[in-house]
């Protein structure tokens, strides 16, 4: 059957009725991709997956929060949304206003979104503005504008957002036929470590799964205000989807960590770079380096000697690599220029 959306394949698990109107790009249904190279890292016979959300509509996870939140806005008669965004969460909102017939504003920190995302915002006709702040400043004028204007929020602070991104552990434990034994996810807003807690625990209520992972979240070290304790006013990292220094669902994510044993810890931006290089050149995989905080939470953790018997592991990839093409090109040699002739091009490839 022809896949539908992530609100027609889990309707009974969302807060929708017979008059929501179902604003969808087929979202969700993401691979579940084995990773060869991790599993034999982590070792012990355990196995690796990546959970590739960078292969929903706009290249983010952020989509499965977006069909439902633009849905629900579009039932209660909004005629417009707003978000502030680091770049996804923009492209998203962005795309499914289009496709709802709404408008969308979007407040962005000035200099600080990969222009994959802002482009895909404008293409899109949002309104956007750049605010000569950070997303914190940006997220705090948008909650007051929505307070006094009729304008919907779609941050993830929009209870809709967290239950569309919920799927994403319904579809894990579909494609695996159980719950992974851990769950590794990069930690930004927050809102979708958050989630992903929120459906593995309803699909074990239902009966679907019989335990729950042990959540493992992981923060840009320039922008890791739960793991210090604080909040950080000027959240500095490469990973821009992350650079967040006061998350919305800070609580939520702490209650995520604490009820299933898990830890939310950081890594460091050269770490990072490491895992998002390893992806691309190990296992054809492209994402984006704040989904690379996954990857390099589990190798860090794999270093140090962290898993001590056979594990089920998933890691989640939040968006994809051509989101942020200015990184990518910085962070491999440039191509080598010759005259065209073929012995030179030979004598170049080694042949």
């Amino acid at each position: 059957m022809r896949w539908q959306g992530i609100i027609h394949r889990y309707k009974k698990y969302l807060p929708i009725t017979d008059e929501t109107p179902n604003v969808t790009l087929n979202e969700g249904n993401t691979p579940l991709v084995y990773s060869n190279f991790l599993s034999t890292l982590v070792g012990h016979g355990s196995k690796v997956f990546l959970k590739y959300e960078g292969l929903n509509p706009t290249g983010s996870f952020k989509d499965r929060g977006m069909t439902l939140a633009v849905s629900k806005a579009l039932e209660a008669g909004s005629d417009a949304i707003i978000c502030a965004s680091t770049g996804n969460t923009s492209a998203s909102a962005a795309c499914y206003a289009a496709r709802a017939g709404i408008k969308c504003v979007v407040l962005l920190p000035k200099d600080a979104i990969a222009l994959g995302k802002l482009a895909q915002a404008m293409i899109h006709g949002a309104q956007v503005i750049a605010v000569d702040g950070n997303f914190d400043d940006a997220l705090g004028l948008v909650r007051e504008i929505s307070k006094k204007c009729p304008i919907t929020l779609v941050n993830s602070i929009n209870p809709f957002r967290i239950e569309g991104q919920k799927t994403g552990s319904f579809e894990i434990c579909e494609q695996l036929g159980m719950p992974p034994d851990y769950h590794f996810i990069p930690v930004g807003n927050a809102g979708n470590i958050t989630a992903y807690w929120k459906g593995y625990k309803e699909y074990k209520k239902a009966g679907i799964i019989d335990k729950l992972p042990k959540m493992m979240g992981y923060q840009a070290e320039g922008a890791a205000p739960i793991v210090r304790g604080h909040i950080v006013k000027k959240p500095e990292t490469i990973a821009t989807a992350i650079r967040i220094g006061n998350p919305a669902s800070w609580k939520q994510a702490e209650q995520a960590r604490d009820e299933s044993k898990g830890v939310i810890d950081m890594v460091s931006d050269e770490k990072i770079l490491e895992a998002y290089k390893l992806l691309a050149n190990k296992e054809g995989v492209f994402c984006e380096p704040a989904s690379a905080a996954s990857v390099a939470g589990l190798i860090e953790y794999a270093r140090r000697k962290y898993f001590k018997q056979p594990a089920t592991i998933v890691c989640i990839l939040t968006g994809h690599g051509l989101k942020d093409p200015d990184r990518a090109i910085k962070s491999v040699e440039q191509p080598k220029v010759v005259k065209p002739k073929l012995d030179l091009v030979l004598n170049e490839i080694g042949y």
